[in-house]
C-alpha cells in the first residue's frame, strides 16, 4: 500500500475524494515538524554504516601495520641469527688457516694440498679453495689441481701478511681470484720461521655461495634474501631465493646506509632491489667485524594471510551495509505513519496544552492585528498563565485582552513584533532577546518560543538571566590573569586585532609596550615561588598606575606584560608611557620577605609602521625588548629591522652551536702555568675552541655567552672534562707517570647543576685518570648561590682530591667570608689588574693587598695575562707564586706526549 493510501485510511469519508496537487501537498504538510522522526533513520544509519566502515578500516590499518611489524621483528631476528652464524664461518674461516700453517710447520714445508681432500684433510668443499705462497709471493701448494696463475706476490692478502707486525688473519674481496676465476672473498694468515720472519702466506679463496647456505625458504620465503654488507657499503654477499648474486652486481640496486648496529626497515623494491619486490629487511653488526649481516623478507608474501583476512571482512562488511539500509527503508515507513497519527492529537491539543499548562515558563496566546491593506499592526493578548503575568508585575486577569505595544515600545516592541512575523509566516520562532530593567526588572534576558496556530501565535517566555549572568562570569574568568587581575593572553588575542581595526578606520596610530621585568627569576629562583607571585602582583599594579587611565594593561605570563597604547599622535607619546613605567619599577619593592629591586626592558612596536597584525606587533615588540635587555636593562628601545636581523643571527649561531655539541666539533688546546720563582711549568689551563666548519677556529668569547644563555654550556662543558680526562690518560700512557695538573673552567649554570658532582666523578672513572690531576676554575659568580649548595659540591670534590681555583678575581662581588668558608687553593687574578701591575702604583698596591690576602687563606696567587718582562718581574718582587700569559706561550693544541717539567729558558733571563 503507498503513503497516500495508507494517509487516505485515516481520513474521513469526505476527504478521499480526488485531489489535486495541491491538495496533496497540505496532505503532507503532517510531516512539517516531525521531519526529524522520518530522517533520524536514515542519518542514524548513515551515521552508524560510516562509524563501521571507519572501524573497519582503522582495524585494518592497525592489522596491516602488526603484520608489517612482526615481519620487521622476524626479519631482524634472522639477520641476529646470520649474524652469529657467520661469525662462527669466519672463525671457522680463520681455524682452517691455523691449521693449514700448523701442518705446513709439522711437515717442515712439504704439506702437499694437491691431495689434502683426497685424504681427508681438507673437507671445505669447492667453494673454499686453500694455497700456501712463498716469501717471495710464488705458489707452492694448492687445492686448486690446475691454477690459474703462479704469482701472488701483488695480491692484496699476500702484501697484508707480508708487512704485517703481528700475526693477524685478514679478509678481503671480492674479487676475481688468481686460483679460480670466480670473484671470491679472499682470507690470508702469515707463516713466520723460527726467528719471527716473514716466510710466506696461507691463503683461502672463498666463494660467495658458502656464507649463505643458512638460507631456509620456511622462514625467508621464495624470494627473500641473505646479504653481508661492508662498513665502505660494498655488498659482499647477496642471495635471494635460490640465486646467489655475483658481486659485481649484487642483489640491491643501492646499498643502504646502516646508523645502528641493528635494525629493521621496509625497502621499497624500485629503489633498493634489482628485482624490483619490496623487502622487510634486518641487519646486525657482526660482533668483532666490520661487516653487517642482512636478512629480508618478501612483502608480498609477509602480508599474504593479511590480504586474505581484508578481504573476507569487506565482505562481510558490505553484507552488514546491505542489511542496514533494508532496516532503514522500513523503519523509516513506520515513522511516516507514527507521524501521521502524532499530527491529529497535537493539532487537536495544541492550543489548550500552551494555554494552561504551569511551570517557571510565561505562555500567552497573542492573535495579530491587521491595518486596512491586512499588514500586522500589533498582537493582542488573548490568554496566558499565571507565570507570564508575574514576569510583567501584572494579575493574569489584567493581561487578558492586553496588546504587546502596551508593554514594550521603542526598538524592543519592533524586535519582538518582527519575532511575532516570522512565526507568523513561518509557523515557528525560536531566540533569544534582552529587556531592559525598566520593563522586567527580574528577567533582563528572555528565552522566545513561538509557535502558530489556526491563526494565532502561541508564545512562551522562560528568563535565562542567571544563564547569561553565569556565562558572561564565565567569560570574563576566562580573559582574567588570576593571580593579577589583569587581562590575559586570551583576552589579548581577542582584543588587539579589534583595537588594530579601529586604528586603520581612525588612521591613527597604536603602540604595543612589550615588557619584561629585569631580576625577577633572580627572586623567584632565591626567594621562592610565593615571593615571586607577590612581587608580580605588586608589579601589575605598579604598571598600572604608571601607564596613562585608558591604556590597558596585559599579563602574558611570567613576568612578560604588555601595554597597548591606543589613540597615539607621535611616537613620541609612546616613549612617554615607557619611561614612566622605566621610572616607576627604580623603587624597590617592599615584599614580605624583605626590600627587593627589580627593572624593566621594554619594547615598542607601532602600528602601522611595524606591522599590520596582532601577531607581528607582538613578535616586534618581543625583538625589541630583547634588544632594550641585552644593551644593558631598565630601558626602552623602538623596533628596528636590524634588530630582528641580530636576533636571526642569534638563532643561527644557536642552531650551528647545537650541531657543533652534535657533531663534535670542539677542540682543546693548552696554556701552561709557570711557578714564577723556579721556573717550572706547574700546571696547564685546557681552553675550549670551536672549529667552525665555515668561519674557522673561534675563541670562547665567540660563543659561550650564547651557549650559557641557551643551556647548551651544560653539554658543552661536559664534553670539554671529557675530552681533558681523555688528554690526561693519553699522556699517562705516553710519559712516564709524571703529570702536570691541568684546570677546566667550569660556567655557574654548570657548576649549579644538580648532576655536575655526578659528571665530575664519572669522567675520572671513565678514563683512570687521578683526580691530583685535575684542577677545577670557577669564577666568582658560582659564589652568589646558596653556600651551603656550593660548599657541599666542593667539600665532596675535594675529598676526592681535586683542587678549586677562583678565576677572574676581582670582576666580580665575592666577599673575604665566602673565600674563607668555600676553601679554595689557588687564586687567579684577572688580567685586567695584571696590565696595571706596571702601570700604576695603585696596581701594584692593589695586587700586594691581594697576594697578601690570599696567602693569608692559604691560597696560591696565578696573574693572568702577562705579557711582557716587566711584569714578570714585579710579580716575582711582590712574591706572586705563578704566572700565566702569551708571554710565556699561547694556547696551543695537545702534543703527543705532556710538555715535562723543565725550566721555563725564558726565566734564564729574569
Amino acid at each position: 500500500m503507498s503513503l497516500f493510501n495508507q494517509c487516505s485510511t485515516m481520513l474521513p469519508f469526505s476527504s478521499r475524494l480526488p485531489f489535486s496537487v495541491k491538495s496533496v501537498i497540505e496532505k503532507l504538510g503532517f510531516l512539517k515538524g516531525h521531519w526529524l522522526w522520518i530522517l533520524v533513520w536514515p542519518i542514524g544509519a548513515i551515521i552508524l554504516a560510516c562509524a563501521g566502515w571507519t572501524v573497519l578500516h582503522t582495524n585494518l590499518k592497525n592489522e596491516r601495520q602488526e603484520t608489517e611489524n612482526a615481519a620487521l621483528r622476524e626479519a631482524l631476528l634472522v639477520a641476529r641469527n646470520y649474524a652469529s652464524q657467520l661469525a662462527l664461518t669466519f672463525q671457522t674461516l680463520d681455524q682452517l688457516t691455523l691449521h693449514i700453517r700448523y701442518e705446513w710447520h709439522l711437515s717442515e714445508g712439504r704439506l702437499p694440498l694437491e691431495t689434502a681432500r683426497q685424504k681427508k684433510l681438507f673437507t671445505s668443499g669447492p667453494r673454499v679453495e686453500a694455497a700456501i705462497i712463498d716469501r717471495d709471493g710464488n705458489l707452492l701448494t694448492s687445492t686448486v689441481v690446475a691454477p690459474n696463475a703462479k704469482y701472488f706476490g701483488d695480491r692484496q692478502s699476500y702484501l697484508i701478511q707480508k708487512a704485517a707486525i703481528i700475526d693477524t688473519f685478514f679478509m678481503g674481496g671480492p674479487y676475481p681470484g688468481r686460483l679460480t676465476r670466480e670473484t671470491r672473498l679472499h682470507f690470508s694468515r702469515g707463516i713466520s720461521r723460527a726467528d719471527g720472519s716473514f716466510d710466506g702466506a696461507v691463503l683461502l679463496s672463498v666463494a660467495p655461495a658458502y656464507f649463505t647456505t643458512t638460507y631456509s625458504e620456511t622462514t625467508l620465503g621464495k624470494n627473500g634474501i641473505l646479504a653481508i654488507v661492508s662498513d665502505h657499503y660494498q655488498v659482499m654477499v647477496s642471495r635471494i631465493g635460490e640465486i646467489v648474486w655475483p658481486p659485481d652486481r649484487p642483489a640491491f640496486s643501492a646499498t643502504p646506509y646502516f646508523s645502528l648496529l641493528f635494525g629493521s626497515q621496509r625497502l621499497a623494491g624500485n629503489a633498493w632491489f634489482r628485482d624490483g619486490r619490496n623487502r622487510f629487511i634486518g641487519w646486525q653488526q657482526i660482533e668483532g667485524l666490520p661487516l653487517v649481516a642482512v636478512a629480508g623478507i618478501d612483502e608480498e608474501g609477509a602480508l599474504a594471510p593479511y590480504y586474505l583476512m581484508r578481504q573476507s571482512a569487506i565482505r562481510h562488511a558490505l553484507f552488514a551495509t546491505s542489511i542496514l539500509a533494508v532496516f532503514t527503508c522500513i523503519a523509516m515507513l513506520l515513522s511516516i505513519r507514527l507521524a501521521w497519527r502524532k499530527y491529529q492529537l497535537e493539532l487537536t491539543q495544541a492550543t489548550y496544552r500552551m494555554a494552561t499548562e504551569e511551570g517557571n515558563e510565561g505562555f500567552y496566546i497573542a492573535k495579530p492585528v491587521h491595518d486596512k491593506v491586512g499588514g500586522n499592526l500589533d498582537f493582542q493578548i488573548i490568554d496566558c498563565n499565571s507565570f507570564g503575568a508575574k514576569l510583567f508585575h501584572e494579575r493574569r486577569e489584567s493581561m487578558l485582552g492586553k496588546y504587546f505595544s502596551a508593554l514594550f515600545n521603542g526598538q524592543i516592541m519592533a524586535d519582538l513584533q518582527e519575532c511575532m512575523r516570522q512565526a507568523m509566516e513561518n509557523g515557528f520562532f525560536e531566540g533569544e532577546i534582552q529587556i531592559p530593567f525598566e520593563w522586567i526588572e527580574s528577567a533582563p534576558w528572555l528565552h522566545l518560543k513561538m509557535v502558530r496556530s489556526d491563526g494565532e501565535v502561541a508564545i512562551t517566555m522562560r528568563d535565562i538571566s542567571e544563564i547569561k549572568a553565569h556565562v558572561s562570569e564565565l567569560e570574563r574568568r576566562g580573559y582574567e590573569d588570576a593571580l593579577t587581575g589583569l587581562p590575559n593572553r586570551h583576552w589579548i588575542q581577542n582584543f588587539l586585532p579589534q583595537a588594530i581595526d579601529r586604528a586603520h578606520a581612525d588612521q591613527s596610530m597604536l603602540a604595543l609596550l612589550f615588557i619584561d621585568l629585569d631580576g625577577f627569576k633572580s627572586v623567584n629562583d632565591t626567594m621562592g615561588h610565593l615571593t615571586g607571585d607577590e612581587l608580580l602582583r605588586y608589579a601589575a599594579e605598579r604598571l598600572k598606575v604608571a601607564v596613562r587611565p585608558h591604556d590597558n594593561v596585559v599579563r602574558l605570563g611570567g613576568d612578560e606584560f604588555v601595554v597597548i597604547v591606543e589613540h597615539l599622535s607621535h611616537k613620541e607619546d609612546a616613549a612617554l608611557v615607557a619611561d614612566r613605567v622605566v621610572v616607576a619599577f627604580k623603587e624597590k619593592f617592599r615584599l614580605s620577605q624583605g626590600m627587593h629591586a627589580i627593572g624593566t626592558s621594554i619594547g615598542i612596536s607601532i602600528f602601522p609602521d611595524d606591522g599590520a597584525d596582532a601577531a607581528m606587533l607582538l613578535q616586534n615588540a618581543d625583538i625589541a625588548m630583547y634588544s632594550a635587555k641585552t644593551a644593558g636593562k631598565g630601558q626602552f628601545s623602538f623596533y628596528e629591522r636590524k634588530f630582528y636581523e641580530a636576533l636571526r643571527s642569534r638563532l643561527t649561531l644557536e642552531k650551528e652551536l647545537r650541531h657543533a655539541l652534535e657533531n663534535d666539533e670542539f677542540l682543546m688546546h693548552y696554556q701552561p702555568r709557570i711557578d714564577i720563582m723556579t721556573g717550572t711549568m706547574s700546571s696547564m689551563e685546557a681552553l675550549v675552541r670551536w672549529q667552525h666548519p665555515v668561519r674557522g677556529l673561534l675563541e670562547p668569547t665567540e660563543f659561550i655567552a650564547l651557549a650559557e644563555e641557551s643551556s647548551l654550556i651544560l653539554g658543552i662543558g661536559e664534553l670539554v672534562l671529557g675530552k681533558v680526562c681523555a688528554q690526561l690518560a693519553s699522556w699517562a700512557k705516553q710519559g712516564d707517570g709524571k703529570i702536570i695538573p691541568v684546570s677546566v673552567n667550569v660556567s655557574p649554570r654548570q657548576f649549579n647543576h644538580a648532576g655536575f658532582t655526578k659528571v665530575v666523578t664519572e669522567c675520572l672513572q671513565r678514563y683512570q685518570v687521578d683526580p691530583a690531576w685535575l684542577e677545577i676554575e670557577v669564577t666568582e659568580s658560582c659564589m652568589m648561590g646558596k653556600s651551603h649548595d656550593v660548599s657541599s659540591v666542593m667539600t665532596a670534590l675535594k675529598r676526592k682530591g681535586i683542587k678549586f681555583s677562583i678565576d677572574d678575581f676581582g670582576t666580580g662581588y665575592s666577599s673575604l667570608s665566602q673565600l674563607q668558608q668555600l676553601d679554595f687553593d689557588v687564586l687567579k687574578v684577572d688580567r685586567a689588574f695584571t696590565s696595571k701591575v706596571a702601570k700604576t702604583e695603585e696596581g701594584e698596591v692593589f695586587f700586594t693587598a691581594i697576594i697578601t690576602m690570599a696567602h693569608a687563606l692559604g691560597m696560591r696567587v696565578v696573574a693572568e695575562g702577562v705579557e711582557n718582562q716587566q711584569q714578570w718581574r714585579i710579580l716575582k718582587h711582590l712574591r706572586c707564586d705563578e704566572i700565566q700569559g702569551f708571554y710565556i706561550s699561547k694556547p696551543v693544541p695537545p702534543a703527543e706526549q705532556q710538555p715535562a717539567l723543565e725550566r721555563i729558558p725564558v726565566m734564564e733571563h729574569v
